[in-house]
């Protein structure tokens, strides 16, 4: 059970700083969404008699609360326009589907925090997108777009 609170099996914000690689973790949770950009071509006689590609779109949303460090480090990336990377770590053992995903070059959009009450931590919500994806899957196979 201790293996689940290690921090190499969560989504970890990363960016260069002087040279230096700097984590920005935990994220509560994500939301990525792929836009491929496929509509099918349709004629009077039958449908999908061919398709149109139009480039492809990677956004996400990512939800942290907003205790310590993390809002406001992520809330400082996103006003100095800072690229960074969303990665996933290799957990130990055979049970992820993936050995890494990364979501580069991501910039934010938009950052909406919620109010504070006194019954729990308050928690900020940042959209964003990501001008690059990459994904190396247990068989070895890399897939990238775009």
């Amino acid at each position: 059970m201790a293996d689940n609170l290690d921090w190499k099996t969560r989504l970890a914000v990363t960016y260069t700083d002087a040279g230096k690689t700097v984590a920005i973790t935990p994220i509560d949770s994500f939301s990525p969404t792929f836009s491929l950009g496929i509509e099918a071509i349709h004629s009077i006689e039958r449908t999908h008699v061919g398709a149109v590609f139009s480039p492809q779109s990677i956004t996400f949303s990512m939800t942290v609360k907003a205790i310590g460090d993390v809002a406001a480090r992520l809330t400082a990336l996103a006003l100095s326009g800072t690229r960074f990377a969303i990665t996933l770590q290799e957990k130990a053992g055979n049970d992820w589907a993936f050995n890494s995903v990364v979501l580069s070059d991501c910039m934010i959009t938009s950052a909406t925090p919620t109010s504070a009450s006194p019954s729990g931590a308050p928690s900020a919500t940042f959209s964003g997108i990501s001008m690059h994806a990459a994904v190396d899957g247990k068989d070895n196979a890399r897939t990238e777009i775009p």
